[in-house]
């Protein structure tokens, strides 16, 4: 390196004399020649301008000791001006470069906050599709629940329709055998005592009272027997009397068909309320009743109808042998649509209904009406 250096001061002090040497049009190429030569070597600016300083020193010298002009001082500036032309080229396009650099780098820095930006907008976005797509899935999934329960209640729907078919059939199964064996029978027997009468009409007065006692016994049988199914349509008591008297003689007759004893306790106010209520709570009595002597084993029932801050609630409690309360909302047997229908009853009216009982204890029916404003003002009274 230090040769390359000592031959190009060499060369340039050469170089530099021609240049001073020649009067006019001298020829600047080789000044540029010496510049492209020092930047391939590694010299910057100061390295040449130290080099053009040595060998005008040199040359000042030689001029001065032959009394050459001083202008030569000048024309040597322009020799140095066009020797490092090429060097001045390459740091100004290194700089023009470097400025472009620096705008890419700035423009790039941009891009890259807009594009941090962009992916942190994109994140919130993903976080926001996630958050919907989880919402979509619990809403499938609730669908789905929603229409397995929407198609068991069709199903329960249908199994109920056609246990009320059922039911109703037997219903009217059983008045058309009570009409066809007893009444038609008890009819056709009085009009074959009365056809007797007309033709024994010689006999003994006490023979014909007789008979027409015998034939009054058969007409009061069936007039009971048409109440009796009267009461289990609808009692006129409950519309004439009222719920009290309405249960009262239903448990009467409860009574003497089943040998189970039932007491009543009822507060005087049930009276007041409306007659879809009182229709209610005698059928889900009824109801309850039946299904007493039908399936609970029990000697004794307690009904109480009574008042509580306005509130309605009403206790069928037997002793009984219970059952499991799960398990028979579970099952398919004749009762169950019983227990569904005092429920439906209950509701249709605004109140609660609920059964409690297990194996071996005593069961409970209890219905719930709650308070009214208008039932608030009669409790104060």
């Amino acid at each position: 390196m230090k040769d390359k250096r000592n031959a190009l001061s060499r060369n340039y002090h050469l170089a530099l004399r021609k240049h001073l040497n020649q009067v006019t049009g001298a020829d600047m190429e080789p000044a540029r020649e010496l510049g492209r030569h020092a930047m391939a070597i590694g010299m910057e600016t100061l390295d040449l301008a130290r080099l053009h300083e040595i060998a005008l020193a040199s040359l000042m010298q030689a001029a001065h000791a032959s009394g050459a002009n001083n202008n030569i001082i000048g024309r040597a500036g322009l020799f140095f001006a066009e020797a490092i032309t090429p060097i001045e080229q390459t740091h100004r396009g290194a700089r023009e470069a470097n400025t472009h650099l620096n705008q890419i780098v700035k423009s790039l820095s941009e891009r890259t906050l807009e594009l941090a930006t962009s992916v942190e907008d994109l994140k919130q976005e993903i976080i926001q599709r996630k958050a919907v797509e989880e919402s979509l899935r619990a809403s499938e999934l609730t669908t789905s629940m929603l229409l397995d329960n929407s198609r068991g209640m069709q199903e329960e729907l249908r199994h109920l329709s056609r246990q009320l078919l059922s039911v109703q059939e037997d219903e009217r199964r059983k008045i058309s055998r009570e009409l066809h064996d007893v009444i038609a029978q008890t009819l056709t027997g009085i009009n074959v005592r009365l056809a007797a009468l007309k033709t024994e009409s010689s006999d003994s007065i006490a023979k014909l009272h007789k008979r027409i006692t015998s034939t009054q016994r058969l007409v009061e049988k069936s007039v009971d027997i048409v109440h009796r199914f009267a009461r289990e349509l609808r009692p006129t008591v409950l519309d004439d009397l009222g719920l009290i008297p309405a249960l009262q003689s239903f448990m009467k007759g409860f009574m003497e068909d089943t040998g189970v004893r039932v007491s009543l306790k009822v507060f005087a106010g049930i009276e007041e309320t409306s007659g879809t209520l009182r229709t209610m709570l005698y059928r889900v009595a009824q109801e309850a009743l039946t299904n007493v002597s039908r399936h609970a084993k029990a000697t004794e029932v307690t009904v109480c109808i009574e008042s509580l801050d306005g509130s309605i609630r009403m206790d069928i409690t037997d002793n009984g042998q219970g059952f499991d309360v799960a398990g028979k909302s579970n099952t398919k047997k004749h009762n169950r649509l019983g227990l569904l229908g005092m429920r439906e009853r209950v509701e249709m009216v605004g109140g609660t209904f609920c059964v409690e009982s297990s194996p071996g204890q005593a069961t409970t029916v209890r219905v719930i009406i709650p308070a009214t404003r208008k039932r608030v003002r009669q409790a104060m009274k």
